[in-house]
């Protein structure tokens, strides 16, 4: 019997980061796996906004997420905010498929970072107006989640209540739970 490839089995959120650089190559190869993601009519409707921990921007990057969130982020070399473009220039209306696409390359760069031993956090817990404000967002493109990425840290580097969620038990619902047929109920 076929089993799931080990890329997405190996896939995890961790909040532990070693601060060894990741080299503009790899980062290179990172978005080179998310240009690779399907779209409509080849619009590839994803921007990303990046920083590495020694580029100005980290400093704003990293302002940008709670609190909570910067206690550990701050360990990982490199901060990346998705954007999406839900106002298509194709007509100028609304991509109703925009979301989707960009998790699709979203989900392109987590295998390509899985499988060069890199970790990628993704976190909502940041200020989207502020993001929006003080990075210049155009009006057509919607901010997403914000991504921590690295390399494996030392998890005793960080808050006691901090190493608790880095070693929690990773549970993913059963298929039977999602999957249906015929009407949604």
């Amino acid at each position: 019997m076929e089993t799931i490839h080990k890329l997405i089995t190996d896939r995890w959120s961790p909040v532990a980061f070693d601060s060894r650089k990741v080299e503009y190559d790899t980062i290179h190869l990172l978005f080179e796996a998310a240009k690779w993601a399907p779209s409509g009519r080849n619009a590839q409707p994803w921007r990303f906004i990046y920083a590495t921990s020694d580029m100005p921007d980290y400093k704003l990057l990293l302002s940008l997420l709670s609190d909570q969130n910067q206690v550990w982020a701050s360990t990982a070399p490199m901060l990346v905010l998705p954007l999406t473009q839900v106002i298509s220039t194709y007509k100028n209306r609304p991509n109703r498929l925009a979301f989707y696409e960009t998790g699709m390359a979203v989900g392109n760069l987590l295998l390509q970072a899985t499988h060069m031993d890199l970790l990628v956090h993704q976190m909502a817990g940041y200020d989207v107006e502020r993001a929006k404000e003080e990075l210049v967002i155009p009006t057509r493109y919607e901010p997403l989640a914000m991504m921590a990425i690295g390399y494996k840290g030392d998890v005793a580097q960080l808050p006691e209540s901090v190493i608790a969620w880095e070693k929690r038990e990773r549970t993913r619902n059963e298929i039977s739970k999602f999957l249906v047929t015929g009407k949604c109920k």
